[in-house]
């Protein structure tokens, strides 16, 4: 397996803390874009994005939605415990399922300020219908990694931990955004077609579009397609090995419906663009689930790992729509509608695109591993991209502006 051989420390970048927007713009559809296309750049406002993509062209969204996954839980002594959700333990792992529990539930949380809680049993309120009901925490066993299994109850019983969550819990922001949460972000820091609870991070190149956008683009053929990536904690991660073939990336939930797979095995002519890099990392393994399932068969149920499609097993220079068709076949074997499974694919500097023609995404963090696909996909021309968006007044990350980026051939 050829590993790629990569130092972190030339994908780096000045990045004032001016520049990182801590709050959107007034409205979605008004922030800049900025436009890379054959070496070239030019800048328009996203609300007319549909005048840089090609006509019938495919779009396709991660309609994951974000869900209220920090709860701040205030001692006796004064001190206060942050307790934030990754991902569901018992009794159930399916994250869909696990939402829907009633009564109680365990899951593997980060826990801020942990020092402070040695023992017992944290304990916070929550209004409901004019009515305060609580919410206990209870920490069960340490798991590594700065994680811990964490036991929740609550009354009513009934209430699913979605509902909870919704009313216990906030929006989780990133911690470059260093103000905080506001009912504001309830709102926008979720996508508009965000439908899927189970997200940690909103995919945040959905953010821009709006409903009159989203309009304005079907006026020129041009097809939505959606897809499901619950981004996990790993998007909080720094790269922390000089040589990112140490760094491990963490895996995230992926599901696809069969529709969407047959759809994009049938279209493969047409110019697919991703909406965010969660989009990209989910097109692009959908592919080499059809390889893994061509070369090692169908017996198992296939996964991608880290480094898959840098192994000379599988890259084979297999047509993408053989691929897909090979997926979708093994699908509609299994009797489901949809694909779910997990992928851990990491794209670096020397990846091959099999389906991604152009990306829609925000500005990245420096020496990051969402820059690394960045690289990928544009070269090193995203030095001058990220330059001129510094002198011109571009606004960076999460709640900042939008590039649209075709790719490097």
């Amino acid at each position: 397996m050829a590993v790629p051989h990569i130092q972190i420390k030339d994908y780096d970048y000045a990045l004032p803390a001016s520049r990182i927007a801590q709050f959107p713009v007034e409205q979605r559809d008004e922030s800049k874009v900025l436009i890379w296309k054959e070496g070239k750049i030019t800048e328009s406002i996203f609300a007319r994005i549909g005048n840089d993509l090609p006509a019938n062209c495919i779009l396709v969204f991660n309609d994951t939605k974000v869900i209220h996954a920090r709860l701040i839980f205030s001692k006796n002594t004064g001190a206060t415990i942050e307790v934030f959700c990754v991902e569901p333990v018992l009794p159930v792992t399916e994250i869909q399922a696990s939402f829907a529990q009633t009564a109680s539930c365990i899951w593997k949380c980060l826990v801020g300020n942990v020092k402070r809680w040695k023992e017992g049993m944290l304990v916070k309120s929550f209004i409901l219908e004019g009515k305060s009901y609580l919410l206990s925490a209870e920490k069960k066993e340490t798991l590594g990694d700065g994680c811990f299994s964490i036991k929740f109850k609550w009354e009513p019983s009934e209430l699913s931990f979605s509902q909870i969550l919704d009313l216990a819990g906030m929006v989780p922001l990133p911690p470059y955004i260093t103000r905080p949460s506001t009912s504001l972000d309830s709102d926008r820091y979720q996508t508009i077609y965000a439908k899927h609870e189970g997200s940690v991070a909103a995919p945040t190149a959905g953010l821009h579009f709006t409903e009159q956008t989203m309009e304005s683009l079907k006026k020129k053929n041009i097809s939505f397609k959606n897809v499901t990536l619950h981004v996990g904690i790993g998007t909080f991660r720094p790269v922390s090995v000089e040589n990112i073939g140490l760094h491990i990336m963490h895996s995230e939930k992926v599901s696809v419906k069969l529709e969407v797979i047959k759809d994009l095995a049938g279209n493969m002519k047409k110019s697919v663009f991703a909406i965010g890099t969660t989009s990209v990392r989910t097109l692009e393994s959908l592919y080499w689930l059809g390889i893994k399932i061509i070369v090692d068969g169908d017996r198992r149920h296939p996964e991608i790992h880290q480094w898959d499609a840098y192994n000379s097993i599988y890259d084979r220079n297999i047509p993408c729509s053989e691929a897909m068709s090979a997926l979708a076949n093994y699908v509609e074997k299994t009797g489901n509608k949809t694909y779910t499974g997990d992928t851990a694919l990491m794209i670096v500097p020397g990846y091959r695109f099999r389906i991604v023609e152009g990306m829609v995404t925000n500005f990245h963090m420096p020496q990051s591993t969402l820059l690394l696909l960045i690289t990928a996909f544009i070269g090193e021309s995203w030095k001058t991209v990220y330059q001129y968006a510094l002198e011109h007044d571009f606004r960076f990350l999460s709640y900042g502006d939008a590039c649209l980026f075709f790719r490097k051939e």
